[in-house]
C-alpha cells in the first residue's frame, strides 16, 4: 500500500488577472521508506503541491491521502503521521535549542517529563546535544536546519516533507543533512519527500525522482532510468537528464501565487 497517493491533485489560485493553475493535476504514488525527490523548473509547482500534501493549503480538485488519511477529510490525521520542514525554517532566534525542542513537545501534547526526554532524544539523534543551551540566534546554518528537523520528527512522523532543506548551506553542513536523510530512512523507516534545486543532491539522495512542469508530472523513474531514457545513457547528469525533460534549469525557488 502506498504511503503517499494522489490523483488529479491540483490547485487554482484566484488572482486580479483571472484564475492561475498552479498545480493542474498530479498522479503519483510513494512507497514507504523512500526517498523521493521532487523536482521541476521555477513556478513548476512543487511548494504548492508540498503545501497541498502536509494540510498547509486546501487542494481546488484532486484527491490525495497520506498514510491512509484522505487530505480533504481527515486533515488532522494527515498531521499526525506528518513533519514538514519549510524553506524559511521556523525557530525563535530568543530561545535556546532545549526550550525550542521541549516547546514544540508540548505543543503535539506531550506532558513536561516527555517533551523534556523527547528533546534530550532527538538532540542525540541530530547531534544537537552539545547545542542544547545555546540561543537559536547563534546557530550555523547548518546547526539550525538540524533543528528545524528535530522540531518536525518530534512526534515521530511516518513521512517527511523537506522543501529545499539545504538551500544556502556550506558544502559540509549540505554532506551532513544528507548523511541525516539517509539515517532516518535506514534506521527509521522514515519515507522522505523532498524538493530541491540542487541536482547532485537528488541525484546522490533519490530512489525515485518526480519531475513536474507547469503543475503536471513529467517524469518518474529512478535517477539511472531517466538518465537513460532522457539523457541518452546512463553515464548522462542529471542536469543534462533534467534540462531534456523541461527545456528548463531548476530554480532555487517556488515562485508560484499565495492565498491571500
Amino acid at each position: 500500500m502506498p504511503i503517499i497517493s494522489t490523483a488529479g491533485l491540483a490547485r487554482t489560485f484566484q488572482t486580479k488577472r483571472g484564475p492561475v493553475e498552479a498545480v493542474r493535476g498530479i498522479d503519483l504514488t510513494v512507497r514507504p521508506g523512500e526517498i523521493v525527490g521532487f523536482l521541476g523548473p521555477n513556478g513548476a509547482g512543487k511548494t504548492t503541491t508540498l503545501r497541498m500534501l502536509t494540510t498547509l493549503l486546501p487542494p481546488t480538485g484532486g484527491a490525495a491521502t497520506v498514510a491512509g488519511h484522505d487530505l480533504a477529510t481527515d486533515p488532522a490525521g494527515v498531521r499526525r503521521v506528518s513533519g514538514y520542514v519549510a524553506q524559511s525554517g521556523g525557530v525563535d532566534p530568543q530561545i535556546t535549542v532545549r526550550e525550542e525542542l521541549i516547546t514544540q513537545g508540548r505543543l503535539y501534547r506531550l506532558t513536561k517529563s516527555q517533551a523534556v526526554e523527547r528533546a534530550e532524544e532527538l538532540a542525540r539523534d541530530l547531534d544537537l546535544t552539545e547545542l542544547l543551551d545555546r540561543k537559536c540566534a547563534a546557530l550555523s546554518g547548518g546547526q539550525r536546519r538540524r533543528l528545524d528537523i528535530a522540531m518536525a520528527l518530534t512526534h515521530r512522523p511516518m513521512v517527511l516533507f523537506l522543501d529545499e532543506p539545504t538551500t544556502g548551506l556550506d558544502p559540509a553542513s549540505r554532506a551532513d543533512l544528507w548523511k541525516l536523510v539517509r539515517r532516518l530512512r535506514d534506521e527509521h523507516g522514515t519515507t522522505i519527500f523532498l524538493t530541491t534545486h540542487y541536482l547532485d543532491e537528488a541525484d546522490a539522495l533519490a530512489d525515485r525522482i518526480v519531475v513536474v512542469d507547469q503543475g503536471l508530472v513529467v517524469a518518474d523513474g529512478t535517477p539511472s532510468a531517466l538518465k537513460l531514457k532522457y539523457g541518452g545513457s546512463i553515464d548522462a547528469t542529471l542536469q543534462d537528464t533534467f534540462l531534456a525533460i523541461t527545456g528548463r534549469g531548476p530554480s532555487p525557488a517556488d515562485t508560484t501565487p499565495v492565498a491571500v
